[in-house]
């Protein structure tokens, strides 16, 4: 039996979320994009500013993107297992029909007439017995295969119904993502004009990535991660060519057998907690009270991580990068 529920509250949430976003853009983008020859740092603040309240929404879109191709694969497996049933329905339809043209609608010396005709009364007596046995027969293999069809139906529902909410919720993530990739691209062109004034450089990896090396799966991870420094982040990707930061982390320890969820809230509950102290290159780190952003251990007290839109895959300082939740270490 399939069990399906499609959580009311979750979606209300979702969308308090996304009415609370779209409200900080109105608010927040006239007036700080306006500003006349900001400079980068004051470009930067503006960009983390907006940044911090999208990601969430981006995790969000993530998990129901998710959520919504792992329903839509359910959805192919119960129609491919409909599939058999169908055409032994079919099947036993047709033999019905044809039995019931030939016993009800025939006619002259038709088939019923040569089936009956020449013989003796016991002996048709006997045939028509045969007809009413062989009907059904039929009729219950019929009736049989119409309340297993019934039964899959009933099980199938609540999995399209599920299917149809969560296409919507994508829709209107994806539409939200439209409109906040555009005000992020406003704020990115500003910034290549304040970097191209002020020769401010950067370098995507400027200390030793992994700090040191491990035989474990952990460090295949994390120099696989930094093998990715320079690459764009892009929203939901999870490679080859560009990531946002749970798909960098989900690539990475992918690389050794170990496949996570793309949602950093998920990857969260999805491993156990490990102790600041107890620290491997490989581990996770989880930042923001609601998880809305991950990162990777790559020693040293450095992460690499994919930041935010218009910005690249590089390392940054572990607790430069945002505050800090927890520790997780995948396997």
């Amino acid at each position: 039996m399939v069990r399906t529920r499609v959580d009311g509250g979750r979606r209300r949430a979702t969308t308090l979320a996304l009415t609370t976003v779209a409200a900080v853009f109105v608010v927040l983008l006239p007036g700080t994009v306006a500003n006349a020859g900001p400079s980068p740092e004051e470009i930067e603040a503006q960009i983390a500013q907006v940044w911090n309240e999208s990601e969430p929404l981006i995790e969000q879109y993530n998990a129901i993107h998710q959520q919504f191709q792992q329903n839509q694969a359910k959805q192919a497996e119960l129609e491919a297992a409909l599939a058999p049933l169908q055409a032994q329905l079919a099947a036993a339809q047709e033999k019905v029909g044809a039995i019931a043209a030939q016993v009800y609608r025939g006619s002259g010396t038709g088939s019923v007439s040569a089936f009956l005709g020449g013989d003796s009364p016991a002996l048709i007596a006997d045939k028509l017995a045969f007809l009413d046995r062989f009907a059904r027969d039929q009729e219950s293999e019929l009736a049989g295969a119409a309340k297993l069809k019934a039964q899959y139906d009933a099980e199938k529902a609540p999995i399209d119904q599920l299917v149809t909410d969560l296409a919507a919720q994508d829709k209107d993530l994806a539409d939200k993502k439209a409109v906040i990739t555009a005000r992020l691209d406003e704020l990115q062109n500003l910034r290549r004009q304040a970097y191209a004034t002020s020769g401010a450089t950067g370098s995507f990896r400027p200390w030793p990535c992994p700090a040191s090396y491990a035989p474990t799966a952990g460090y295949t991870a994390a120099a696989f991660a930094c093998s990715q420094a320079g690459l764009p982040y892009l929203w939901a990707a999870a490679g080859p060519n560009s990531y946002d930061c749970s798909g960098l982390v989900l690539a990475a320890w992918q690389q050794v057998g170990v496949y996570l969820p793309h949602n950093a809230a998920a990857q969260r509950r999805s491993m156990p907690y490990v102790d600041r102290a107890d620290l491997q290159v490989g581990d996770l780190v989880f930042y923001y009270s609601d998880i809305h952003h991950v990162a990777i251990y790559v020693g040293d007290n450095k992460v690499m991580q994919a930041p935010a839109a218009g910005d690249n895959v590089r390392m940054t300082d572990m607790d430069k990068t945002g505050p800090i939740h927890s520790f997780g270490r995948p396997g």
